[in-house]
């Protein structure tokens, strides 16, 4: 073995060496990316008009800032705009607080995710007939 060998046999190896540990098992099984899954809706049934609002004729929109826990449940939420008619954003609130999800996951885990949510009342075009009622709402 000539003395330019001899040099580069030690660099050579340890090279060789670190290549090698760096490819780890080859037989040890690599787990599945599990992708992401994205918050949705399950059950969020509309808002009841209230009676004063529907015999005024009043419309607007609340939103809502709601966090949906990993159970799918609204956990906290809070009025970030309101409709201008008091009536209305407390039903907004009371709709938004039953309503249930399908939590967000990732890594297969499920996790808490917040939302803003517009939750509109199209003004009333025909008033029931029990506004014109005596004693009714306006």
């Amino acid at each position: 073995m000539d003395i330019r060998t001899r040099r580069l046999l030690p660099p050579l190896s340890l090279a060789i060496a670190l290549a090698l540990s760096a490819c780890g098992d080859n037989d040890a099984p690599v787990a599945p990316a599990i992708p992401p899954t994205e918050l949705a809706a399950v059950e969020t049934p509309p808002p009841a008009y209230p009676p004063e609002a529907e015999c005024d004729s009043n419309g607007g929109t609340t939103v809502l800032r709601v966090t949906i826990e990993r159970d799918g449940v609204p956990a906290q939420v809070n009025q970030v705009q309101s409709s201008g008619n008091d009536a209305l954003d407390q039903a907004a609130l009371e709709a938004v607080r039953g309503w249930k999800f399908r939590a967000a996951t990732r890594n297969g885990n499920p996790v808490s995710h917040t939302i803003t949510v517009p939750v509109t009342f199209p003004p009333v075009l025909e008033k029931p007939t029990r506004c014109f009622a005596q004693g009714a709402p306006r």
